[in-house]
């Protein structure tokens, strides 16, 4: 992993947003009129999906895909000025936030700037015409990182932006080559000392895939050399097979624990329950209650949080990346005060400093995550689904607050009640009980 990735990130909460969809006005002062309350659900970096011009040739839905780019060193005009993108990075920073923005370094528009100004850079089709890699982007033609000259128009791009924000979210970071990354990152360190660095990883399916068709393609091992952050896409196919009743939550845990042995010490994880490319959580899980158990869960786990923009309001639809498609902000449904209780909890001590590990109980469908440092642990019951059976617990007997909702709950015996709700709390650990809880109950 990037040797100075900083831990503390798993700390940390990240807020995706969709600048057309954000706002009726889809623009970036109306965004900034928002900040307030982004902050308030307990924010620490804003991502912004791509600010830049969309691509007019061979476009995708009436507005086009924010990820067929047309020009990487302007703001898209329908969203605003490069001065009123400064006014909105400026507004975030007052409120004690990063922002980052995306990079999407592996295609651009077919009438690209580049495409036009510099035809060399791109990847040619076996009858010498520009194309992609990917059949069914067919509104995206692919740069050629063989060509040193991109590399350097890429990384002076690079670090004019380091110079207004604080980090980037590289889209399809694998189908670049891991070289460029590494150098960018080095690059922009004379810019940006501490810029934030999220790699859009892919799942194994992806990469052998690529791998298969004799294209380039990093694993997150490959990516953790350049990035602070990868994407639980490595995971991500267990949870929804889980959802969908493929196979058991043992299975899905297990791969989680899995992560903990196979990447370096000091990785960090960007956990989501859902973002723009996948559904809706609430698409998948009906019952509010286990919905509140899972994005407790993701606030619980080891990494950076993503709440990506209507999942505070538990919107079932996923807005369209092709056309204008607001989101529909249900404020009955708003479960903001839940997620600030949740941001406390993600800065508490032991989760920076404990030793992580996770427990299914597979029959039950319950999740039992723990942190501990010596004697101490913070625990955390989620159940997922079903009843509200009693589960054994590591902590000594006793009364405890439970930090979600500062209730009382109760451990006798070593058996706790679970309830529909996220049980989380910290407690002295039964000394007679030292084994790490991997495997399956």
């Amino acid at each position: 992993m990037a040797r100075d990735t900083k831990t503390g990130l798993r700390n940390m909460v990240m807020y995706s947003a969709f600048m057309r969809n954000h706002t009726e006005e889809g623009t970036f002062r109306a965004f900034a009129k928002d900040l307030d309350r982004i902050k308030r659900l307990g924010v620490d970096i804003i991502w912004l999906m791509p600010i830049h011009p969309v691509g007019e040739a061979k476009r995708k839905g009436k507005d086009g895909s924010p990820y067929a780019i047309s020009d990487y060193r302007k703001t898209n005009p329908d969203y605003g000025t490069m001065e009123d993108f400064i006014f909105l990075v400026d507004e975030i920073h007052k409120r004690d936030m990063k922002c980052i923005i995306d990079v999407v370094y592996n295609h651009t528009s077919p009438d690209s700037l580049l495409a036009k100004s510099n035809p060399g850079y791109f990847y040619r089709k076996e009858d010498g015409k520009m194309g992609n890699r990917i059949g069914e982007w067919t509104d995206v033609i692919d740069l050629d990182y063989s060509n040193p000259e991109l590399w350097q128009y890429q990384i002076d791009t690079l670090k004019m932006w380091a110079e207004i924000v604080d980090g980037f979210r590289c889209d399809v970071a694998p189908m670049v080559p891991i070289d460029f990354w590494k150098e960018a990152r080095e690059e922009v360190k004379k810019i940006k000392d501490d810029c934030i660095w999220l790699a859009e990883s892919s799942h194994y399916s992806f990469v052998k895939y690529m791998r298969d068709h004799h294209m380039e393609c990093s694993t997150d091992n490959d990516l953790y050399q350049a990035f602070d952050l990868c994407y639980d896409y490595d995971v991500y196919p267990g949870f929804v097979k889980y959802l969908k009743g493929k196979h058991g939550l043992g299975h899905y845990i297990e791969s989680l624990i899995m992560q903990e042995g196979i990447y370096p010490e000091n990785y960090v994880k960007l956990r989501f329950l859902e973002n723009h490319d996948n559904e809706r959580l609430a698409s998948h899980v009906k019952e509010e209650a286990d919905r509140i158990n899972w994005i407790a869960f993701s606030y619980f786990e080891k990494g950076t949080t993503l709440i990506y923009e209507g999942e505070e309001v538990q919107a079932e639809h996923r807005p369209s990346i092709f056309d204008k498609d607001i989101i529909i902000w249900e404020e009955e449904k708003d479960i903001s005060d839940l997620m600030k209780n949740l941001y406390q909890i993600k800065q508490n001590a032991l989760r920076s400093q404990g030793v992580y590990s996770l427990k299914a109980y597979e029959e039950k469908d319950i999740i039992i995550g723990r942190y501990k440092e010596e004697n101490d642990g913070l625990l955390g019951i989620f159940r997922v689904k079903g009843n509200c059976p009693e589960v054994s617990i590591e902590a000594e007997d006793g009364i405890y607050k439970n930090l979600f909702d500062n209730r009382e709950v109760q451990v006798t015996n070593g058996i706790i009640k679970t309830e529909k709700c996220p049980i989380i709390f910290q407690a002295k650990l039964r000394k007679e009980n030292d084994t790490e809880p991997f495997e399956t109950a």
